[in-house]
């Protein structure tokens, strides 16, 4: 069974043409995909977890 696609912080930045910075403000905040932190301190998030963010935020926006 193939792992499921874990995206780099870079390319979840590029997707929501979001910079860095606004992206840990969010996060702060309490939003935001949930992200997977590696042991090299890098860190990941699921494109299932990346695509259910944003439907719950296209329900919350109706």
């Amino acid at each position: 069974m193939a792992e499921p696609r874990s995206l780099k912080l870079s390319d979840v930045l590029s997707e929501l043409n979001m910079s860095r910075a606004a992206f840990y403000r969010m996060r702060a905040r309490g939003h935001g995909p949930r992200l997977i932190k590696l042991p090299n301190g890098h860190l990941r998030c699921r494109r299932a977890d990346l695509d259910e963010w944003l439907a719950s935020l296209e329900q919350t926006a109706a």
